[in-house]
């Protein structure tokens, strides 16, 4: 089992997104219209639209992405069903490294949503 912690890991990275903000601000405001306009609801719902951006996050294997997009999933109230179905897609169009990072979408889902279980 991984010891990571989605927690922390967004936290850091949080760190270094505002020194990028900083010093590089036009380029992060683009950044975040084009994230906000993207993620915006239209024929899809945002919950629809994290579940896409998580699915690539998966399959990406970034860990940050897995981090982010599935704290914003609880915020939107995404049941763990959704979110299983969601993982059972990209281990399927992924094969094994998708099912590894799935497995890691889970214990972010389980982190961030309190339910975090001790590591053995």
């Amino acid at each position: 089992m991984s010891s990571k912690s989605f927690v922390q890991i967004t936290g850091d990275l949080n760190k270094g997104l505002k020194a990028l903000h900083a010093e590089l601000p036009e380029t992060m405001k683009g950044f975040s219209s084009l994230a906000r306009e993207a993620m915006k609801e239209g024929s899809l719902s945002a919950l629809h639209k994290e579940l896409i951006a998580l699915a690539i996050g998966v399959s990406a294997r970034c860990d940050g992405c897995v981090g982010f997009h599935v704290k914003a999933l609880i915020r939107l109230g995404v049941t763990r069903e959704q979110l299983m179905e969601t993982l059972g897609i990209c281990t399927y169009m992924g094969g094994g490294p998708s099912l590894m990072y799935a497995a890691e979408a889970v214990r972010a889902y389980d982190e961030f949503a309190g339910n975090a279980k001790p590591a053995e």
